[in-house]
């Protein structure tokens, strides 16, 4: 019996190829949880809509679509594998959701320990889970305050849930690199 990664991180740019290598660790899985973390498109942003339509199209019409950021449910129930896509977006709508971006009080405090959760269900699940995320250290330094904290939050959150993968892969101008 050939043995299977139960936590699996696919990380890469934009357009990099990450989505599509995460889809492909579990193309042989008939029942697949795609849990989509992004907002669901508007009738306003043609481009956005592209997007999420690109995703639906490549799937396999027996996976399911969860558009959520509660990870910590979604990791905690049993089920079939999970892919997560993205970590990313979710970090985006949660440090939303937490008050970040207009400096709540005690937003740090809740996007923190909102971290610790997903990282603490990651780490515990008992579901094969693949996780797509960007990797968005290697670029330009963002030009405002609030792009360089998102960009540092995303390091940051990537490190920890490598910490606790089986596999970590680096997808980069379509050609996936095993990390670990």
């Amino acid at each position: 019996m050939k043995l299977r990664r139960k936590r699996v991180l696919v990380l890469g740019g934009a357009r990099s190829g990450k989505s599509s290598h995460a889809e492909g660790l579990l193309r042989r899985e008939r029942s697949v949880e795609y849990v989509a973390c992004g907002l669901p498109p508007s009738e306003d942003d043609a481009e956005w809509a592209g997007r999420v339509a690109l995703h639906r199209d490549r799937r396999p019409a027996s996976w399911t679509t969860n558009e959520t950021v509660d990870l910590v449910a979604v990791l905690g129930r049993p089920g079939p594998p999970v892919l997560v896509d993205c970590l990313t977006t979710w970090l985006a709508r949660v440090m939303d959701d937490c008050g970040v971006w207009t400096d709540q009080p005690g937003s740090a405090e809740k996007l923190a320990s909102a971290v610790d959760d997903v990282v603490a269900a990651w780490t515990g699940t008992r579901r094969r889970v693949v996780g797509v995320s960007n990797e968005v250290g290697w670029g330009i330094v963002p030009a405002t305050p609030s792009g360089r904290r998102f960009r540092d939050e995303l390091g940051v959150l990537n490190a920890r849930i490598a910490a606790a993968s089986d596999r970590v892969w680096l997808v980069t101008a379509g050609l996936p690199q095993r990390l670990r």
